[in-house]
This record gives C-alpha cells, structure tokens and sequence, in this order.
C-alpha cells in the first residue's frame, strides 16, 4: 500500500464542494487557513490559468495563498473574481 500526503485540491471538484470548503475554512476566522484554503482551490482550477486571468504571477500566488502567505485584499478579490465568487459581509449570529 502506498500512502500519499492528503491534498484537498484533489478532492475540491464542483462548485458545491469549493463553496462548503472555503466556507469551513472562513469559520475559523484564521487569515493564513483561508488564504490556503484559497490556495487549494486555485490549485484545483489550476494555478496557471488563475493566474493568467488575474494577471498575477503564479509564483507570487502559490506564496501568498499559502499557510505562510498574506494575500492583499486585491489578490483575494482578483482570486474570488475568477472563481466566480465574491466577499460579502454580514452581521454574525447572536
């Protein structure tokens, strides 16, 4: 039996599942698990071709959607833009 390191963009294939999955991760309100959350996703679609439609390096973004990365608000807002999603804000349950 051979074991691999689970990788969650192997696993992130509808719109539904990208949807549950980068919800989850903004619950914890942790900036570096939602910039790698954001990471997987963009790796499920292919990080080239996000980057290409952003105009972002792909370097750049494999760093900044990373456990160790930082993205601007204008990286996460291009990122979202090209999936297809958008930030919304609102009010938090009681």
């Amino acid at each position: 039996m051979e074991l691999r390191p689970f990788d969650p963009a192997n696993y992130l294939e509808t719109e539904e599942d990208i949807l549950f999955y980068l919800e989850a991760a903004m619950e914890g309100n942790d900036p570096k698990h939602i910039a790698a959350a954001l990471g997987n996703i963009a790796r499920s679609k292919g990080m080239s071709e996000i980057a290409r439609k952003t105009g972002l390096g792909r370097q750049a973004l494999y760093k900044s959607l990373s456990e160790d990365g930082n993205p601007t608000l204008e990286t996460l807002v291009a990122v979202l833009s090209v999936l297809g999603l958008e930030l919304t804000v609102q009010k938090r349950a009681a």
